[in-house]
């Protein structure tokens, strides 16, 4: 099954300019944790309901500090054409629970999740993805480093 296939096509875009009060709103609008960041038609980053709690909440940031300055500028993406199992593996390699699908144009068409998996995916490959996602490390691990 292609990503396309399985992704969610209603993706909203957070500004880099906008606050990451204005950024939380949008994340309860639409119930979710994460949101592309675009600019000027690009993927420029990625913000989550995390990056809002660790990078700016509990360093004292005021709610008007720009997305930019708390977003994720690495972003970590697939193709609408890839196969999805593919992106699973590479979702649990990242420990990523949420990816960007871009066109071959680079344009956002949509997003994947760990649920979108688990809807279409066989059980092996929703259970390895699970698993690698947990696995303790990676970047956002709690463990002392």
């Amino acid at each position: 099954m292609r990503v396309s296939e399985a992704m969610s096509r209603d993706v909203r875009v957070a500004s880099p300019e906008q606050t990451i009060c204005e950024a939380a709103q949008m994340m309860g609008e639409i119930d979710a944790g994460v949101l592309p960041v675009g600019e000027n038609d690009r993927l420029v980053g990625i913000i989550t309901d995390r990056d809002i709690a660790v990078r700016a909440v509990a360093q004292d940031k005021p709610p008007s500090t720009k997305v930019r300055d708390v977003m994720s500028h690495e972003v970590l993406y697939c193709y609408d054409d890839q196969e999805l199992d593919e992106v699973a593996v590479n979702m649990g390699d990242e420990q990523v629970r949420r990816m960007p699908v871009v066109n071959r144009d680079k344009r956002l068409v949509g997003i994947v999740s760990l649920a979108d998996v688990a809807q279409t995916e066989n059980a092996k490959t929703t259970g390895r993805t699970v698993a690698d996602i947990s696995s303790p490390g990676g970047q956002h691990s709690q463990k002392s480093r």
